[in-house]
């Protein structure tokens, strides 16, 4: 089919980091790539801590800095986090300016919740927990009403075009009836913000359709891949529920909630001076010990909000009803799922992959801020930052304000990823990469990855969610220490206070594969 020419710039997804860039470009005509309704498929649009940012007068990004270099376990890029932390405040106002909603007091100041590893409360957050969902939605209504933008909804991004080195555009495809045949997108160039890998494993926080499908486009591509085996677990997914599991905010846990479990014991006592407000890792293991063991572990918010849960998080409150749960009178089961992939598009300061013509932001990139433990909410500060910076980068290079939409033929359909694979493949990321990791664990998951590839080899969904999965697994396996979310069982030590990230293409990823399937288990 012929290949579609626009000056269009084309960003692959549709949550914050995307919505943001986009707004950003303005004049410059751009095309945004959305599987779901506008913001509705969106991590972002599920987060319910924040903005992490230092408005307190008493606070500082100086201090924020420092929190996040710390909880990321001595892979952090300092300068990356003083260069984010110091932006933090100015998007801050951007977003109340562009309509978020924002808790404020009556003098007009932002009220800051106090999240795990930070050491002065500085989440700005709406209604407790709607942050996300308030956030996308301001962003959304000025989308919408842009006339620089356009949006093809209902439609994915199999893969990406390169010819003589560089990115050129998009292969895309619809989503209703099945995924089609593909069509290339050309455009000025190309902006990945699909979102994370949280999908890849069968207890998760994301949305459905986050599965590595973006990352893996671009490692398919040849581009670098920077901090795969890093994936964070969230200490508190509402256990026994839907998938994916509903939340229970680290909020809660700020404002004074308790670990227990079935014998009414607080087992975070012992895990960490912090208690249930150590780093995120130290928490996930604690819950994935307590649950490996059958002691049930819950959160009880019962003496430190009462009734107040239903109306201070009323996301939590609604996910507890759904579940036949009532949080005032009775603790949270919670467990520890996938929630956020640290590892990504390894980028430069301004977002450019290694591959010329493509960049990246949101949770499928990997700037340096987070190393080896994202510090929580830092994340929706990432992919601020790092959608104006890519939005500003690509900007330059661009000589049109005028474009016309975009229109896709009609496509006959084609054939999904088999339902009963991408299950496999779920299962066996959370049995051998999971929360605690062995070196057999994961040779054995690295095999059933091989084995779900030759499968289904014409599925471009399903290849890309492979390719991130074995990204994650041999990074994991070739890490031969604990770090942060990478805990190696078989070598619980630390080397060294500081680390080194780590970078693989997906040949080089490969290559630990077919290794790994030639040695003992």
């Amino acid at each position: 089919m012929t290949p579609i020419d626009t000056p269009r710039v084309l960003i692959v997804g549709a949550g914050l980091a995307a919505q943001y860039a986009a707004l950003r470009f303005a004049p410059h005509p751009v095309l945004m790539i959305s599987p779901e309704p506008l913001g509705s498929g969106a991590s972002s649009a599920w987060a319910q801590g924040g903005v992490a940012a230092a408005m307190d007068p008493a606070d500082s990004a100086e201090a924020h800095a420092r929190d996040t270099v710390r909880a990321g376990a001595g892979t952090v890029d300092a300068k990356v986090a003083q260069a984010v932390t110091a932006e933090a405040r100015a998007h801050v106002l951007d977003l109340t300016g562009l309509g978020t909603p924002f808790d404020r007091a009556a003098d007009g100041a932002y009220i800051l919740s106090r999240e795990a590893a930070h050491s002065f409360a500085r989440v700005v957050r709406v209604r407790g927990d709607q942050a996300g969902a308030e956030i996308m939605q301001a962003l959304t209504a000025q989308v919408r009403a842009a006339p620089h933008v356009q949006v093809l909804e209902g439609v994915m991004a199999t893969g990406l075009v390169v010819e003589d080195g560089r990115v050129r555009g998009v292969k895309v495809a619809r989503c209703s009836g099945g995924l089609s045949r593909s069509v290339v997108l050309r455009g000025a160039a190309v902006l990945l913000a699909g979102g994370g890998s949280g999908g890849l494993y069968a207890l998760t926080t994301n949305p459905p359709r986050i599965r590595g499908q973006v990352l893996g486009m671009a490692a398919r591509a040849g581009a670098v891949i920077a901090d795969a085996e890093f994936v964070q677990f969230h200490p508190t997914a509402i256990a026994g529920g839907p998938d994916p599991a509903p939340l229970a905010t680290e909020a809660l846990r700020g404002e004074g909630a308790t670990l227990i479990n079935r014998h009414g014991e607080r087992f975070m006592r012992a895990a960490h001076p912090d208690a249930e407000l150590a780093p995120r890792d130290i928490v996930a293991r604690a819950i994935f010990a307590q649950t490996q063991a059958g002691l049930a572990p819950a959160l009880d918010t019962r003496a430190a909000l009462g009734a107040r849960i239903l109306t201070d998080f009323p996301a939590v409150a609604a996910a507890c009803r759904a579940s036949g749960l009532d949080p005032v009178t009775q603790p949270i089961p919670v467990a520890a799922a996938a929630h956020y992939h640290m590892g990504g598009i390894a980028t430069d300061a301004e977002g450019a992959s290694t591959l010329p013509g493509l960049w990246a932001c949101g949770e499928v990139a990997s700037t340096g801020l987070h190393g080896a433990n994202r510090l929580a909410s830092n994340g929706l500060l990432e992919a601020l930052v790092y959608g104006r910076r890519c939005a500003d980068a690509i900007a330059k290079g661009l000589d049109t304000d005028a474009a016309a939409p975009v229109l896709l033929p009609d496509l006959a359909p084609a054939g999904e990823p088999d339902p009963a694979l991408v299950a496999r493949l779920r299962q066996a990321m959370t049995e051998g990469a999971g929360v605690i990791r062995t070196g057999a664990g994961l040779r054995c998951t690295l095999d059933t990855i091989a084995a779900i590839e030759t499968a289904q080899p014409g599925c471009d969904a399903l290849l890309n969610m492979t390719a991130t999965a074995t990204l994650i697994a041999a990074a994991a396996l070739a890490r031969k220490e604990s770090r942060g979310a990478h805990f190696r069982s078989d070598h619980p030590e630390v080397q060294g206070e500081t680390g080194e990230r780590s970078f693989f293409t997906l040949a080089q990823a490969r290559q630990i594969r077919a290794q790994a399937r030639k040695e003992p288990a």
